[in-house]
């Protein structure tokens, strides 16, 4: 008992000092104080909000009124971080996922030709599935069925996805009659001001400046404004509507054979991206007790899958965990507070909509380039002596790029897998779940 009243005394935290917020969150019993898990909002906010500029953009694209975009980015993201933090007291940020918006966009709408209310009925579907999956064991059942290369192998090709589409809306890369891609010219400003914001970014990170991505974007954003591509419209006003995006999901219209495809990549990489976060946070947060259980992961897990729900009301794409809450984590952050602090903060940003309408596609394309870089680094995670490993793998990672699909890049690493480990004699190596979505894919490459 004098430990513990040493221990809170040495945070700021005697008894008599200790009212709701300690009580709720457990602030004393995570060894942490309320300017602390702030600080770490703040932190984790700034890390992360470059997604309020950039998902606008990218919504905007399939043809989503850019304000509503905008707003429904800062609901989406502020109710998924308030879920995570009441329910289930992480110090996890969550926002729109990276990668899954730019397959909601540039494939399911611009590539299959789907309307940008039948996607979001996709999203609410496979978040519904996720849903499921989180109350009961059959998450456990589908993870661990998986092959961890495959893993692995879909969040790296959803960053060479991603970084295909930041390098060719900078104009780095276009497209050509004879070899379908070139280099641009870096003498359009577009294409040389993205590749400042990349380089900037990857300088700014390596040093630990505080919000590299934020300040890498609204430093060319200013260079731009000044050579005069930019024109300035004011920093502060109030939220536009959300009225175009509000319940405008088409689920009868999802309800389609050939969106099982779709339901399923949204679903796969939301739930494998949300399990490396969760992971990771735990353990930089010291959430996991001295026998390896992490606390109130199944929490965790129901607060993300609910909030791709939640953002398909509002018009987002599958909001999920976001691994820049790491930074949070590394400032100190241990508790749910940390996560309400981002919510409140995404809130806030509502209010500077002409700030985010003015962003050019240059700055969110130097930042998709460097998130892409990040996301690739899972590679160095597959066992590069199995040749049945890996060969799926860089299928997985090349044909998503290459067919504009992240769903055609999964089904076809998923049916290289299973041919490969059948035909040398490693059947046991494929789970009952991969032979059933083996079907599923080649049904849908037959007769879809």
């Amino acid at each position: 008992m004098e430990t513990t009243k040493q221990e809170q005394a040495a945070l700021g935290l005697q008894p008599k000092n200790l009212g709701l917020l300690d009580r709720f969150f457990k602030l004393s019993a995570h060894r942490t104080t309320i300017k602390t898990e702030l600080l770490a909002g703040l932190t984790t906010f700034v890390t992360m909000a470059y997604i309020i500029f950039v998902n606008p953009n990218i919504m905007a694209d399939a043809g989503i009124d850019h304000g509503a975009a905008f707003v429904a980015t800062c609901i989406g993201a502020a109710l998924g971080c308030l879920l995570m933090g009441l329910y289930a007291n992480w110090p996890v940020g969550l926002a729109p996922g990276m990668g899954l918006n730019a397959f909601f966009t540039y494939t399911v709408v611009g590539e299959m030709g789907y309307s940008w209310e039948i996607a979001l009925g996709a999203v609410f579907l496979s978040g519904i599935l996720f849903m499921i999956m989180s109350l009961s064991r059959l998450r456990e059942w589908l993870l661990n069925s998986i092959p961890m290369s495959l893993r692995f192998a879909m969040g790296a090709g959803v960053g060479l996805f991603l970084g295909l589409i930041g390098l060719k809306t900078a104009g780095i890369v276009v497209d050509s009659p004879a070899t379908l891609l070139t280099m641009g010219s870096f003498s359009d400003p577009n294409a040389l001001l993205a590749a400042i914001c990349f380089l900037m970014i990857a300088v700014l990170s390596h040093r630990n400046v505080f919000g590299a991505i934020l300040l890498s974007m609204l430093v060319v954003t200013g260079i731009g404004w000044a050579m005069g591509l930019i024109e300035y419209n004011g920093l502060v006003s109030m939220p536009p509507s959300l009225a175009p995006t509000w319940l405008a999901m088409d689920i009868a219209g999802a309800l389609n054979v050939a969106m099982v495809s779709v339901i399923l990549a949204f679903l796969f990489v939301n739930m494998f991206d949300t399990a490396g976060t969760l992971m990771g946070v735990a353990h930089r947060a010291h959430l996991v007790d001295e026998d390896g259980k992490i606390q109130n992961l199944s929490r965790a897990l129901k607060a993300d899958s609910t909030s791709s729900v939640v953002g398909a009301f509002v018009g987002c794409p599958p909001v999920t965990s976001y691994v820049e809450s790491a930074s949070g984590v590394a400032a100190g952050g241990r508790t749910g507070l940390t996560a309400v602090t981002v919510g409140a903060l995404f809130l806030i940003a509502m209010f500077f909509a002409p700030l985010a309408g003015m962003i050019p596609a240059y700055a969110t394309a130097g930042a998709l380039i460097y998130v892409a870089m990040l996301m690739m680094s899972g590679l160095a995670n597959i066992d590069w002596k199995d040749h049945t490993d890996t060969i799926p793998a860089i299928v997985t990672v090349v044909m998503m790029p290459l067919t504009f699909s992240i769903a055609n890049g999964i089904a076809l690493g998923f049916l290289t897998y299973a041919t490969l480990k059948l035909l040398t004699g490693q059947r046991d190596k494929v789970s009952i779940s991969l032979y059933v979505l083996c079907v599923i894919f080649i049904a849908k490459f037959a007769f879809l």
